[in-house]
């Protein structure tokens, strides 16, 4: 490649902060392709603060969910920068765009939930430490799950954390398949007897503060790398080792240890000042001796400018793959690698597959990142469906979910997913929903 810039002449208009060069070209040009670096045009019109280019590149839809080859968004470049208004046109803007991917793959998630018989699950999950204080405000629960065509009704005794404690309740979630994506998910206090829609965009108050949040914390990116895993049967006995099989609810089923478990994460921290980092660590260092400070933060203003880069778009573009000049705020940043020891029972026994695991999931919760963890489950698993997983997620605190009962059924009483006569409408009993 001679002159690699001029593939790139929208990445170059916005590089220059040519903002009547980029309302030409962004009409005729991929507003989300990437140059030589990972780089989008919006990743440098956040990098080089030219906030007319970032405007004129949301407008046309630029993608900011969507990482350069050194593994950052356009929004943790915003984080990085520290102008407070980008953050939030950036942020608000990753909102809606994935609440429209959602809708426009929402109507072959509700079918794939149509098609799978209707049943009635058990799940319990708890977080554990050998750490007495932590242990006991660790959440621990049994999740009742009812399943009828596109309806799905998830029944919960966990509340709401206050003063270190679990508060224990009767709550119920409803996700209604065939209504409307605002009307789709209500919640239910059946003490109170009230119910909420769960609103489907937050507040402006809720968005400033996650702002906050983002600005006085490190910007992290993590992915757990499935490549090198392997599995190993578990072993039990102390003078005649032999492989360990244990009931898990009605089940009978196989336990192996999971190898090679990778979490690759990365954090940058050059918009933190030195009182951030320190506030941050004690943070860290309280809530696993199981104590909280709640107080709020202040509000957050914009960063200084960094100092403006004396880098051409020569030599940036020329520059060797993965090593641009620096273009925004010098970045301080780690790097690290845990490997974790994971344990998985697998039953043959278990009436659901993986398959409709995961299809079930994919509605309830899906991320970008499904398909990964769809190959992963069908060709890597071991035989069988995972009813137990055991993982620590702290150096203290292990986290465990298992399936303590599966049943089909055919006639489950569709008054099971509807909101009962004598239920109110109450939309603050749950504020942060």
């Amino acid at each position: 490649m001679e002159n690699p810039g001029e593939d790139f002449p929208l990445h170059q208009g916005v590089f220059n902060g040519d903002v009547k060069i980029v309302s030409k070209l962004i009409r005729v040009h991929d507003v989300s392709q990437k140059d030589i670096h990972g780089n989008t045009p919006l990743h440098l019109a956040v990098m080089k603060g030219h906030k007319e280019c970032i405007m004129l590149l949301l407008a046309h839809n630029a993608l900011v969910k969507v990482k350069n080859n050194a593994g950052w968004t356009p929004l943790a470049e915003a984080i990085s920068y520290g102008d407070r208004r980008t953050i939030c046109t950036l942020l608000k803007k990753l909102k809606q765009q994935s609440r429209e991917a959602l809708d426009e793959r929402r109507p072959a998630l509700i079918q794939a939930l149509e098609d799978i018989g209707d049943f009635y699950l058990e799940l319990k999950w708890d977080f554990h430490s050998w750490v007495p204080l932590v242990s006991r405000i660790l959440p621990s629960d049994l999740c009742k799950i009812h399943k009828k065509g596109s309806n799905i009704r998830l029944d919960t005794t966990l509340v709401d954390f206050n003063d270190m404690r679990w508060e224990r309740g009767d709550i119920t979630f409803v996700f209604n398949g065939k209504s409307s994506p605002g009307d789709a998910l209500t919640v239910m206090d059946n003490k109170l007897k009230v119910y909420q829609k769960v609103r489907h965009e937050e507040t402006e108050q809720e968005i400033q503060e996650e702002i906050d949040i983002l600005m006085r914390s490190d910007i992290m990116a993590a992915q757990m790398s499935t490549k090198n895993i392997t599995f190993s049967r578990a072993q039990t006995g102390w003078l005649f080792r032999e492989d360990k099989t244990e009931s898990i609810g009605e089940y009978e089923a196989e336990f192996y240890h999971v190898n090679g478990l990778n979490l690759e994460s990365k954090k940058r921290r050059e918009h933190l000042s030195p009182e951030d980092v320190q506030k941050n660590k004690a943070m860290v260092e309280n809530l696993t001796k199981g104590s909280w400070d709640a107080k709020e933060f202040e509000r957050r203003t914009s960063l200084p400018k960094p100092d403006i880069s004396e880098a051409s778009w020569e030599d940036y573009i020329t520059a060797p793959v993965g090593q641009p000049p620096i273009i925004g705020r010098h970045v301080i940043s780690k790097e690290s690698n845990k490997v974790f020891k994971a344990t998985i029972a697998m039953s043959k026994e278990f009436p659901m597959t993986v398959d409709v695991l995961l299809d079930v999931l994919e509605v309830i919760a899906p991320f970008k990142q499904f398909q990964k963890l769809r190959d992963f489950m069908q060709n890597k698993l071991p035989q069988g469906f995972p009813v137990k997983l055991e993982l620590p997620v702290f150096p203290t605190v292990t986290a465990k979910v298992t399936f303590t009962l599966f049943e089909w059924r055919d006639e489950l009483d569709d008054a099971l997913f509807t909101i009962p006569a004598g239920y109110n409408e109450d939309p603050t009993r749950f504020p942060d929903l």
